[in-house]
């Protein structure tokens, strides 16, 4: 559950208060009937850290239709279904610079991306399932899946979408006489018009993205939903393409990946750390949350979220380096090694004054207090060992926890 009255809440409580108060005007999707009833002063924010812990602040209870959200995590599935090289074959991963619902298709016939609608009904059409129905029960389960709780569709949106859709009817057409679509048109567009109809509050996509930053793994149930590759390229290609004809300007101004939905819905992603999501039906001139994007911009910039940040200098690796008597250097390395991490080991062992003394014989490494390590600095740092042992030197490796292996 939410934590109602920490610091963060109250931090995420101070945000939309002070874009609340800005004039960020908008206006509440009508071109699906259904979406027009939304209250156009709702307002909410959920964070979901890859840890589980959740906060939200705002009207995070208030359910809405996941809409274009949903394109993002249906690609995930798909990519987990068929690889990337089968995917790619029928939907390309460039950004179109176009609106969502324009006709965009490469010179191969595939649509330009899986977030544009084109793109996205392709997508649909790879989940497997013989009808729209058995289709649709697959993306229900997969996206409550990463959601950490089941999902329901609002049937009276997913009918007024499909009253409403012939312009996707259209592109999904298209994409059939370019080959990129193979399945039968209304099995694949009904799907669709279920699939974006799927009902979410901000927490539940701020977890359904907090899935994503952790490497496919759910947060709230433990559970891998899709490997890590499949989530590294899914945040790829939100990074670039899932902000529709702004995604240039959203990765210089607020720089983490993302997807938005004409309901309101916005989720945002910071790799290995966060999921957020926020809900304001009102819609900027691209069909993107007008108050959601300034929402996010204020956190980004406050919360350090961009996604190429980065510190002033990176944290040393290095708890204690101890000489003992006769000559022996105990370094002691602590929290995540990962390669910027092992690379200032392996200079230390190299150049570091305690350990290029002649009468150094012994290196100990004692990776203790080492929390995880990731398999190209345990890679260099069993290069390390190796050219000690090379300059006739013992080295000691200290692991009890099993962390690495520099054997």
């Amino acid at each position: 559950m939410p934590h109602p009255g920490n610091p963060v809440t109250r931090s995420l409580t101070r945000v939309l208060a002070d874009v609340r108060a800005q004039d960020h005007p908008g206006r509440v999707a009508d071109y699906i009937p259904e979406l027009s009833r939304a209250d156009p002063e709702a307002f909410a924010i959920s964070a979901a850290s890859v840890s589980g812990h959740t906060y939200a602040a705002g009207d995070s209870t208030t359910l809405f239709t996941i809409q274009s959200i949903s394109k993002a995590f249906v690609y995930a599935l798909v990519l987990s279904e068929h690889g990337a090289d089968a995917v790619t074959a029928r939907v390309g991963v460039e950004p179109s610079g176009e609106a969502f619902n324009a006709v965009s298709f490469d010179d191969r016939g595939r649509p330009h991306n899986p977030l544009v609608n084109a793109g996205a009904i392709v997508t649909t059409s790879l989940v497997p399932g013989a009808s729209a129905e058995e289709r649709f029960a697959r993306i229900r389960r997969g996206l409550s899946a990463f959601a950490g709780r089941d999902l329901d569709c609002d049937e009276t949106v997913a009918a007024s979408e499909s009253a409403t859709g012939d312009r996707n009817r259209a592109l999904a057409m298209l994409a059939r006489s370019s080959g990129a679509l193979t399945e039968p048109v209304d099995d694949v567009v009904e799907a669709y018009f279920r699939q974006c109809a799927l009902r979410v509050d901000t927490t539940d996509i701020a977890v359904m993205g907090a899935t994503l930053a952790g490497d496919g793994i759910n947060p709230r149930t433990g559970e891998r939903v899709v490997p890590p590759a499949v989530a590294r390229d899914t945040l790829s290609v939100m990074a670039s393409c899932g902000m529709y004809d702004r995604s240039g300007q959203w990765l210089f101004e607020v720089g983490m990946p993302a997807k938005s939905g004409v309901g309101g819905g916005i989720v945002a992603v910071a790799p290995g750390e966060y999921g957020i999501g926020v809900f304001s039906p009102p819609l900027d001139a691209v069909g993107n949350s007008a108050r959601g994007v300034a929402t996010l911009r204020t956190l980004s910039q406050e919360f350090g979220l961009h996604l190429f940040r980065h510190p002033e200098r990176p944290a040393s690796p290095v708890q204690a380096i101890d000489v003992e008597p006769g000559g022996t250097v105990v370094i002691r390395l602590r929290g995540m090694l990962d390669f910027v991490a092992a690379e200032q080991v392996a200079h230390l062992t190299a150049y570091g004054p305690e350990t290029t003394a002649d009468a150094t014989t012994r290196v100990v490494l004692d990776v203790s207090a080492v929390t995880a390590s990731t398999r190209v600095a345990a890679r260099l740092l069993a290069d390390v060992a190796a050219e000690l042992r090379l300059q006739g030197r013992d080295i000691v490796l200290v692991d009890p926890d099993g962390v690495i292996d520099i054997a």
